[in-house]
């Protein structure tokens, strides 16, 4: 390797270790390093541009769009209250549905957006029934974690593998991750039903309190809460259809959004635009240069080649090692410039002759993602839920999180490396 090589390679980890260390934010760090790659002439500016997937930002800035208006209707209050209602204000089941709306809405929202609207009306209930909130929160930051692999827009190592392999449509991530996800959701919940069996009881009174609330009240605009809601319909619908219509899901991301702002007015234009997480977007664009700058220079080709020598350039051994390594990684690093990386290395192992890709993406995917519920620092959506939680009086340390967190991450990887295999590689 080159002078330029190893310049590239200690940018990155330098700038990977401010990364981890979190002293100062991110999005600073990882925009310092990919200027820095630019500075020391590693990439041009022009080469660098052409590295940074518009793709992957625009579904994320459309979507944030789409839910931040969709979220001042109300709905998903009413959609928490109501399955309160449903279950008669029983903690155990209570514990069951909130976990099943948790993972679904973080199929089709991003994991922070959901938590960040699960978690008012969880600490509401848990208050009215008298109970610890804390199996609630767990259950809502693992369930985060694992719904949002299901599908392409669930989570963003899934984004941006769907935006870099154009071979992989919205529904090849819903067939070949939905069935295992599901499997995965169950055993999670029947694990937190056992865990939490002793510390989920209420009164009579209690249970009388949440029958007693209106859902219906909670929706506070509801020519609103129609527009979003067609919208959101069509948007989902032409994620569906994009490769057939043959065109980005970003270009549906973004016309689902400024679709929805046309129909409601400038009124929420701003409003919607100030609510787009802007540090998670220049977060994404300083690791898209920062990973240019390993492309360019050869480094990620060495390290796929070593994978390859390593695995033999057989599919078991490699799946199995992406999958494991992406979870542990994952469980102590931020999951985005982890897959930023590997994605690459993918590539160009196929570059190199491994011929079918498909059970490495797929592993990649679930190991990125599940491997997040490994530590309180393995995903924002953990980081944003503790911090709610300390708020009120109910602090999720780094270690009461570990002991659930990393055995269930454990167990969904285990589950998965069994699925990889049967579906694939047998």
């Amino acid at each position: 390797m080159g002078n330029e090589a190893f310049l590239a390679i200690g940018i990155f980890v330098f700038t990977y270790g401010f990364i981890i260390a979190e002293k100062i934010h991110r999005t600073i760090v990882a925009m310092i390093g990919g200027a820095l790659m630019i500075l020391f002439g590693i990439v041009s500016q022009h080469t660098a541009i052409e590295h940074i997937d518009f793709n992957t930002l625009g579904l994320l800035i459309g979507m944030m769009i789409i839910v931040s208006i969709t979220a001042e209707t109300g709905l998903f209050n009413f959609i928490a209250i109501l399955a309160a209602k449903i279950v008669k204000g029983r903690p155990l089941a209570l514990l069951i549905v909130f976990s099943l709306i948790t993972a679904i809405g973080s199929s089709f929202l991003d994991n922070v957006t959901t938590v960040l609207l699960m978690v008012p009306v969880t600490f509401s209930i848990a208050r009215q029934l008298k109970v610890t909130p804390i199996p609630f929160l767990t259950s809502e930051i693992l369930m985060s974690n694992i719904g949002g692999t299901a599908t392409m827009i669930g989570d963003p190592p899934n984004i941006m593998i769907g935006s870099s392999v154009k071979s992989l449509s919205f529904m090849d991530f819903i067939s070949n991750l939905a069935p295992i996800i599901m499997v995965i959701i169950v055993v999670t919940v029947l694990l937190l039903l056992f865990i939490y069996r002793r510390q989920l009881h209420t009164t009579a009174e209690a249970r009388a309190r949440i029958t007693d609330l209106d859902p219906g009240s909670e929706i506070v605009n509801r020519r609103l809460l129609i527009k979003s809601l067609l919208v959101l319909f069509l948007t989902i619908t032409g994620f569906f259809l994009h490769q057939t219509l043959g065109i980005e899901t970003a270009t549906v991301a973004l016309f689902g959004a400024f679709l929805l702002l046309l129909l409601t007015g400038e009124n929420y234009l701003e409003r919607a635009l100030s609510k787009v997480e802007w540090t998670t977007i220049f977060f994404f664009v300083g690791l898209f240069v920062l990973v240019s700058g390993l492309v360019e220079t050869g480094v990620i080709t060495r390290f796929a080649q070593s994978v390859i020598d390593l695995t033999g350039g057989q599919l078991l051994p490699a799946s199995f090692l992406i999958l494991w390594m992406s979870a542990f990684a994952s469980a102590f690093i931020d999951n985005i410039p982890f897959v930023a990386t590997m994605i690459p290395v993918i590539q160009d192992m196929g570059n190199m002759g491994v011929r079918n890709l498909e059970p490495l993406w797929w592993s990649l995917a679930l190991g990125a993602c599940l491997g997040g519920n490994g530590m309180l620092i393995g995903a924002s959506a953990n980081l944003i839920v503790a911090g709610l939680s300390g708020k009120e009086g109910y602090p999720i340390t780094f270690m009461k999180y570990m002991k659930i967190g990393l055995p269930v991450m454990i167990l969904s990887i285990a589950i998965s490396s069994a699925y990889i295999y049967l579906r694939y590689l047998l």
